[in-house]
């Protein structure tokens, strides 16, 4: 099956079909840099990344953008209430979103232009509008006047009277139109401000995003992705200006990845779909997507903490695997428990990692395993009952992905190759004394490599977790020897009442006990 991909802009899914053949450009808005990241910020980049790790599986050559706004009206407020500098401030709050990239493992971005360095592309982009007759002049500010625009409202499929309804505008009573929206603004004192034929000001958000794409990726792209919350105003308003400066489409595919919110609260797209199912909202049901969501997205103002603080209390692999759990365009409902409850359940692939390397003395993470789909791990011959099964499941990940990059389906085939692997290690007791058959012990390997094949898209399960040493470890060691201990003997001498409490207290307490052939063995489960 084809990669189809899910417009906004058509609401439909389309085979994907790129501008210039094998090569996608892709352009992502980032974050305003003007205080730290929480999770929120991360669902984008965590969704976008994996969707250039399957696309350079599949064979295509990737460009991808993430912008910085570092100049903005916000960042002007918070910079004054810390007694700082707008550029010194935005400095700050970028390198801690950069250190969050890097700790949730998002490494694929090829470019990260600030909004500043390029000023000169958005007066040259906003000086041919007003040239066309796209924008006007107004006291300083430069608005783009969207009655101008034929199409204008496209993407969110609403006309300017619906838009205007119950939204937000600039106020401006002197606009030619209410929804005519800025390109240029005039900077009051004290302000940052660049020199611009209207006067000294500051660029409108929207002609930053415009203006850097097009002068890395050139005035049309593959993919333009952002939150479903940034559909209308701002994707709508870079659209618009985007094609009547170049007279081309801008973005052939839209992608809007559902919000994260927090657990129980109302705001589910369309009003049916939870974040555990894998059917995102589609149709008519995106704008009632966008305001359910954006009224119940996780932000700063709802107490939403910094990611720093959740990497302190949850490995960053498990909010990673926690957000690619559902179908990007879905809502996530976010809460420590559901987060603890992922966790949960990625420790059965550690203990494989575990065991596969007690039978095999070689290490998962070190396994060199296919970048391309072309190239994909050799399931022929024998034992052709793994193999068989294990070919299912790899044709079923695929076709998840190709079906508008289901990373919700592609995470539910992973757990089935781990009950698949951990069958066959069973069938053949691999885990057990004495000698392996080496055929059998390769055929392991084979189905491990595919399965770092696989969890190598969703970008998780590349290394090691860090080991948190604390100075209580060798405690905790010493005290489950003795329960062990205890519990081996009251088994020998048949007292199972308290083989039993020993059994129970340690499972309330998530602690995970296997009796194995070579000696018994335990992990917080």
């Amino acid at each position: 099956m084809p990669l189809r991909v899910y417009s906004t802009l058509t609401r439909s899914k389309e085979e994907f079909r790129t501008v210039e053949p094998g090569k996608v450009k892709m352009y992502l808005c980032g974050p305003t840099v003007y205080k730290p990241a929480h999770i929120g910020h991360m669902v984008g980049p965590v969704i976008f990344d994996t969707v250039k790790r399957y696309l350079a599986y599949s064979g295509y050559q990737v460009t991808w953008v993430v912008n910085i706004t570092d100049v903005d009206d916000k960042l002007i407020v918070r910079a004054k209430e810390n007694n700082t500098t707008v550029e010194a401030l935005a400095k700050q709050m970028t390198q801690d979103y950069f250190d969050n990239l890097a700790t949730i493992g998002v490494d694929g971005v090829d470019h990260f232009p600030y909004a500043t360095a390029h000023i000169k592309e958005m007066l040259d982009m906003i000086g041919r509008l007003v040239e066309q007759g796209y924008a006007y002049p107004l006291n300083g500010d430069v608005y783009f006047e969207v009655t101008k625009d034929a199409d204008y409202g496209k993407l969110s499929h609403r006309s300017v009277e619906q838009m205007l309804a119950g939204t937000r505008v600039e106020a401006n009573d002197r606009k030619r139109n209410p929804a005519d929206f800025a390109l240029w603004k005039a900077s009051k004192p004290g302000e940052p401000a660049w020199d611009s034929p209207w006067g000294p000001g500051r660029p409108g958000w929207h002609i930053e995003c415009s203006a850097m794409a097009a002068k890395i990726l050139g005035p049309e792209i593959d993919i333009h992705g952002g939150g479903l919350d940034l559909m209308f105003p701002h994707h709508e308003n870079e659209l618009a200006q985007s094609e009547s400066c170049s007279g081309k489409p801008f973005a052939r595919y839209w992608l809007h990845n559902g919000l994260m919110q927090a657990s129980g609260q109302a705001g589910k797209v369309g009003g049916q779909h939870s974040r555990h199912g894998d059917t995102p909202p589609a149709g008519d049901h995106m704008v009632a997507a966008q305001a359910d969501q954006e009224a119940n997205k996780l932000a700063g103002s709802k107490g939403a903490a910094s990611v720093k603080e959740l990497f302190a209390v949850q490995q960053p692999e498990t909010i990673r695997f926690f957000l690619l759990s559902t179908h990007y365009r879905s809502p996530i409902d976010f809460s420590p428990e559901n987060i603890a409850a992922t966790g949960q359940s990625l420790e059965g692939f550690y203990r494989l990692f575990e065991t596969y390397q007690r039978v095999t003395g070689k290490d998962f993470y070190t396994l060199t395993a296919p970048g391309t789909r072309e190239k994909s791990t050799k399931l022929d011959g024998e034992p052709a009952d793994l193999f068989g099964e294990l070919r299912a499941l790899r044709d079923r990940y695929l076709e998840a992905m190709d079906d508008d990059f289901n990373t919700g389906g592609a995470v539910g085939v992973l757990f089935e190759m781990r009950k698949a692997l951990n069958s066959y290690i069973a069938k053949h007791k691999l885990d057990a004394a004495g000698a392996k058959e080496p055929a059998v012990v390769d055929a392991l390997t084979t189905g491990m490599t595919l399965l770092k094949e696989l969890s190598n898209l969703l970008g998780v399960f590349r290394k090691p977790l860090p080991k948190k040493a604390g100075a209580d470890d060798a405690i905790v060691d010493g005290l489950m020897a003795l329960i062990l201990e205890l519990r081996a003997d009251a088994r020998k001498n048949k007292n199972w009442p308290v083989a039993d409490k020993i059994r129970d207290t340690l499972k309330a307490l998530k602690i995970v006990v296997e009796d194995r052939p070579d000696g018994v063995r335990w992990n917080r489960g």
